[in-house]
């Protein structure tokens, strides 16, 4: 367990875990890294009961990256979306089910044509019962797989939010003309470009 002390011996913010809270006391977070932010934050918006997505960094040991230097490879940071919903309404197992489904699980520090350690597979907890699911379903889903499962299963850490440009990207339109759609239960393919 990597303490929160630098190699400096100082206190390095990165270590620290994520206090934020929902902006509802009702809500959770969830945390999940399923290569590059853009699409999966589009796949958790269209989910029933998630309120709120934000993409940014965390596992690293850089306090306050920038997209820049995370894509350096340098700070071990990891792409993630923190996903704020209502357990009333959406379960942390139907989260976890769309991040089984949205990445290949088994192909290390890349998805697709994106390499490296931001890229990686990871589902970052927040409480005891979400990492019990968390492994859970990944020991179920190893069963569907003839390859290992690199996915990691960390507490979460600080949560280092991404500019601006990047929120709701694919919603916008990603600087490519009309956005797609984020409506809650829209099926429609989702497209990334960069």
């Amino acid at each position: 367990m990597a303490s929160s002390e630098g190699g400096d011996g100082k206190h390095n913010p990165a270590f620290d875990p994520d206090l934020d809270i929902p902006d509802n006391p009702d809500h959770e977070f969830a945390e999940f890294g399923a290569g590059c932010f853009w699409s999966v934050e589009l796949a958790y918006q269209r989910i029933v009961g998630v309120v709120k997505t934000e993409v940014g960094y965390t596992q690293g040991h850089t306090p306050d990256p920038n997209y820049k230097l995370v894509c350096t490879g340098t700070t071990n940071h990891v792409e993630v979306v923190r996903v704020q919903f209502d357990p009333k309404v959406c379960s942390y197992t139907d989260l976890l089910t769309r991040f089984w489904s949205k990445h290949d699980p088994t192909t290390l520090n890349r998805q697709g044509g994106d390499v490296g350690a931001q890229y990686r597979s990871g589902i970052y907890y927040y409480n005891e019962t979400q990492a019990r699911l968390a492994q859970e379903s990944k020991e179920a889903k190893q069963l569907e797989y003839k390859d290992k499962i690199v996915t990691e299963i960390l507490p979460a850490k600080r949560f280092y939010r991404a500019e601006e440009y990047h929120q709701q990207y694919l919603e916008k339109g990603g600087g490519q003309g009309p956005g797609q759609s984020a409506e809650k239960g829209c099926t429609d393919p989702i497209r990334c470009y960069g």
